[in-house]
């Protein structure tokens, strides 16, 4: 534990040199020296301050779910990990690694969207719009800090047990930037809080955060679902007494790790890092773990993420006779706000359109 205080004081310099670069990027666009370029479209970027694990994907798929049934919606990701570069536009025979997992996931889940990714997404922007001219509202996934494109809202979402005003910047902390960076969101949401959370609790967070006059904040909790088999989409069932592993490559597993002792009698993790791409041997490996699980009743279970990475090995997951049950989530809005969130994007798409 000392060994590890020393090295964050180490690295505090670091992490003080690394804010003041994009304290400088920050301000020169705040300022007009970098130009921001705004299109003709409503747009919603949805991110965070932090590297990672707040629940930003569920957030997105909210987002999709609630308007694409009135509007021609498409999600801009830069695509990370992907194999590829430049834009891409997602189809029927695209993989995760074309798209990366997140787009992926999004494609796979609401084929009736257009998913792209490009990492410069001004030029991606037009790219889109000229593939897709239908599109009505883009959605900008993971792009708070991608400050080229100027959004009509932005969307920040930070973690519960994680808030970035208890973090520092990277990498002494977790925050892409300072603090200071949440003044831009129109909107930012308390995400993975509890499903029982007070309305005390929620006082105390909305005090210690201290939105700006023109910010609206949100407390949503995640939600899982039922399992399904990942290759065939057909229901799993497991009762309680069943030994679960979970493998998974996400940057905070803890809270779906929590949900399956709540569930389960025995859950062993089994982590890969963020975005891992699997390989036939960590396939062998997951079999072997498997079958060393205790009890007689055994299932694999990951994340929607995990699978659409996983979904590349298929040949060899169908060799080994390896099912792996997936886990999906969702996010709800807690304290009853859920419609007043709705109504404020939709009023904000309807006002952007006239």
């Amino acid at each position: 534990m000392k060994a590890l205080q020393y090295l964050k004081i180490l690295l505090y310099p670091f992490s003080l040199l690394y804010g003041l670069v994009m304290w400088i990027r920050n301000r020169l666009y705040d300022s007009g020296t970098l130009t921001a370029v705004s299109f003709d479209i409503p747009m919603i970027a949805v991110g965070n301050l932090s590297v990672g694990g707040t629940g930003k994907t569920p957030h997105v798929e909210y987002l999709i779910r609630l308007l694409k049934e009135n509007y021609a919606v498409a999600t801009l990701s830069r695509g990370y990990n992907r194999k590829t570069r430049g834009f891409f536009l997602a189809d029927e025979d695209s993989t995760a690694a074309q798209l990366g997992d997140e787009p992926m996931q999004f494609h796979q889940k609401f084929p009736d969207i257009s998913v792209c990714v490009g990492e410069e997404r001004m030029l991606a922007v037009p790219e889109l719009l000229r593939e897709r001219q239908e599109t009505q509202v883009i959605l900008l996934d993971d792009a708070f800090q991608h400050r080229s494109i100027k959004p009509g809202k932005n969307i920040l979402v930070t973690e519960y047990n994680r808030p970035f005003t208890r973090d520092h910047v990277v990498p002494f902390g977790r925050l892409r930037e300072g603090r200071k960076g949440y003044e831009r969101a129109d909107v930012i949401i308390v995400s993975k809080c509890p499903a029982d959370m007070t309305a005390a609790d929620k006082q105390a967070l909305e005090r210690e955060i201290a939105p700006l006059p023109h910010q609206r904040l949100f407390f949503t909790c995640l939600q899982y679902g039922a399992l399904y088999e990942m290759l065939s989409g057909q229901p799993v069932s497991a009762t309680a007494n069943a030994s679960v592993l979970l493998v998974c490559g996400i940057a905070r597993p803890s809270p779906l790790v929590q949900h399956l002792k709540d569930q389960y009698q025995e859950v062993f993790l089994l982590p890969f890092p963020d975005h891992y791409y699997y390989s036939n041997n960590d396939l062998e490996k997951i079999a072997r773990e498997l079958k060393g699980l205790p009890g007689d009743e055994k299932v694999v279970v990951t994340t929607e993420k995990d699978a659409v990475r996983l979904h590349l090995l298929q040949p060899r997951l169908e060799e080994l006779g390896l099912q792996m049950a997936v886990i999906p989530v969702e996010i709800s809005f807690l304290f009853g706000e859920g419609y007043s969130f709705n109504n404020y994007i939709f009023d904000y798409i309807e006002g952007a359109a006239t």
